[in-house]
């Protein structure tokens, strides 16, 4: 049996259809109030609707360690996917109780349990920054202030995968950059879809790591089936400019490709403007100042490691972008 977490979310929707492929046992973990028919429209985008209904639902939260004892009955491996994704401020207290305390538990109720592997999906934010542009596995943590508050989530959750590995426990993590794939319009990554549909005009100047969540959970699945034990593995498919994600995206959505640079400057203006505008409005921000800089930023990303260990491919961020703004 494979227990996946997070089962309601993007990558944890597209482990589950690749375990499922692979006609193994799955069980997913998923709130009382969550909703799944979003996983349900996923598997139909991809023409396996009925796999969906193979599906062992459990609600569960891994911050309750009862319910988790419960679901972890009987499973060989765990995927560890659930996380709240944030860069704001005011969430990192909650970021910190599901990214870290979350894993803690997911990490204990292994330890007792007969679990084979655990496969962690964290972040290259969790690569931490630094004088670097470019990076590797072998990179090291350093306190810098440009390391958001969801980085130092995801670094300190890795700690307690590292933690697990030397009690005793085979595992694995992957750092997957910015993941495109098929979910709502309002959630991480799709929201740019969304801004782009709604005729977005200025690009911003940065670079980042991007990647399909198809290749994300292909590549967890591979490793946790491997022997391949204590190691991280960075998922980037491309590197690449906003400029030229937005024109993709735009193309794409069949609307108008986003043409004037939005300056640094104007990204300082535009998130302390967007802070005012929230707080009167009760709401949250749509711009933070850590998502106004890392847009900003140029960052490059090295994913050699993963396509020698396992002789690994990644689609293209063009296919991906096609395959999301289909869904969409």
């Amino acid at each position: 049996m494979n227990l996946v977490t997070g089962g309601t979310g993007l990558v944890g929707t597209h482990i589950l259809i690749d375990l499922l492929k692979q006609n193994k046992q799955v069980r997913a973990i998923k709130r009382e109030n969550s909703n799944i028919e979003l996983v349900n429209a996923v598997f139909k985008h991809y023409g396996i609707e009925d796999l969906f209904t193979k599906i062992e639902w459990v609600n569960a939260d891994v911050l309750d360690i009862p319910s988790l004892e419960s679901a972890i009955k009987g499973v060989t491996n765990v995927y560890h996917s659930a996380a709240i994704v944030s860069f704001n401020k005011k969430h990192f207290k909650k970021m910190y109780e599901v990214n870290v305390q979350g894993t803690t538990n997911i990490v204990n109720v292994s330890l007792s349990s007969n679990v084979r592997k655990i496969g962690h999906i964290s972040s290259i934010a969790a690569i931490g920054r630094g004088k670097t542009n470019l990076f590797t596995e072998k990179n090291k943590w350093k306190t810098d202030k440009k390391n958001s508050y969801y980085a130092i989530t995801k670094y300190s959750a890795e700690r307690e995968i590292w933690r697990a590995q030397q009690e005793g426990l085979s595992t694995v993590i992957v750092n997957p950059g910015i993941i495109f794939g098929p979910s709502s319009w309002h959630r991480s990554s799709t929201t740019l879809f969304k801004q782009i549909s709604r005729g977005l005009s200025r690009y911003t100047p940065g670079t980042n790591g991007f990647v399909d969540v198809r290749d994300v959970s292909k590549s967890i699945v591979q490793l946790v089936d491997s022997e391949v034990s204590s190691e991280r593995f960075i998922l980037v498919g491309q590197n690449l400019s906003y400029k030229e994600v937005f024109e993709k995206i735009a193309n794409a959505m069949n609307k108008p490709v986003p043409n004037k640079e939005a300056k640094k400057w104007m990204m300082e203006l535009a998130w302390r403007y967007e802070s005012i505008r929230a707080f009167l409005r009760r709401k949250s921000p749509s711009i933070t100042k850590e998502t106004a800089m890392t847009a900003c930023e140029k960052y490059f990303y090295d994913a050699s490691k993963i396509e020698k260990t396992i002789n690994f491919e990644f689609n293209s961020i063009g296919e991906s972008i096609k395959n999301t703004a289909k869904f969409l």
